[in-house]
């Protein structure tokens, strides 16, 4: 039997943007081999049923999230107000300041910081909406490290000079690799890649460690922690600061999934499709032929 090849082309474009997360125009005609009018077709359509969107921020496609899975779509304001009340504890804890930031197409976005609580000028951080780099700041390398496979390649792909230097691709896999061995990122070993924040982590006289917020295995943001470098070594800080960082991430993320847990219940049950149209789970007959419909 034949195979309908135009629609098979539609779900090529859709499980592109699906295992990448977020996908541009360019990353779709580059790894479909589609010119990029019959994509934009493809795309206009997918979205016009309701299953994919585009961000206004960097035009990126993005998988819809429908009514039922909404409960469980983190937004940037939602995790920050999440996150909000334990970096102002972790204030408490560790005596310099931190910074929460969620993904982009291209870089972290800093989504919150509790860098006004300290009085400090030599290690002021944000403000929120500044953009971070993956590859350059610790707090990109823990999202990087952590993320899937396939997220990795597109943000990697996306940030690859025309022309790398040689071993230079390789030297991030492994500072990735030891990344996730360590269970922390940080800014050490400096790469070559031009990507954004990269002078800046040259000449701030900064150093940070950072780690992913994952949820259900798969992170959602990076908090950090930043002091200057003159003011202790990093194995120090490390070593006091480490535990209360990690503990704060756990505990962000378990905040994260009693909201979602309080959003599941306050959503309508699904109804079932009996064979004269919807039937309630609760008022169904035993032996009644249902269809799930959520």
């Amino acid at each position: 039997m034949k195979t309908v090849r135009a629609l098979e082309r539609g779900l090529d474009v859709l499980l592109q943007v699906q295992a990448r997360r977020a996908a541009s125009l360019h990353e779709m005609h580059v790894a479909l081999g589609l010119p990029k009018a019959t994509l934009l077709r493809m795309l206009q359509t997918l979205g016009q049923k309701g299953l994919i969107w585009q961000r206004l921020a960097d035009g990126a496609y993005l998988p819809h999230v429908d009514a039922r899975a909404r409960s469980q779509a983190i937004t940037l304001e939602h995790i920050a107000e999440v996150a909000s009340p334990w970096l102002k504890a972790l204030s408490t804890r560790v005596s310099w300041p931190s910074v929460l930031a969620v993904p982009r197409l291209d870089h972290m976005e800093i989504a919150e910081t509790n860098s006004p609580l300290f009085r400090l000028d030599s290690a002021t951080l944000g403000p929120v909406g500044v953009k971070l780099s993956y590859i350059h700041t610790a707090t990109g390398r823990a999202y990087l490290a952590a993320c899937s496979d396939e997220e990795r390649e597109a943000i990697i792909t996306r940030l690859r000079p025309r022309v790398p230097a040689d071993g230079s691709e390789a030297d991030l896999r492994a500072i990735l690799d030891d990344t996730r061995a360590r269970g922390f990122a940080s800014r050490e070993p400096l790469h070559p890649w031009p990507d954004r924040s990269r002078q800046l982590v040259l000449r701030d006289g900064r150093r940070s460690m950072a780690v992913p917020i994952l949820l259900d295995g798969a992170p959602v943001a990076s908090i950090n922690i930043t002091w200057p470098a003159k003011r202790g070594t990093d194995d120090a800080v490390m070593l006091r600061h480490l535990g209360a960082l990690k503990h704060t991430a756990r505990e962000i993320t378990l905040a994260i999934e009693r909201a979602v847990t309080v959003a599941e219940e306050r959503l309508p049950q699904a109804p079932f499709l009996g064979a004269n149209g919807p039937v309630s789970p609760a008022t169904a007959r035993p032996g009644q032929e249902t269809r799930f419909t959520g």
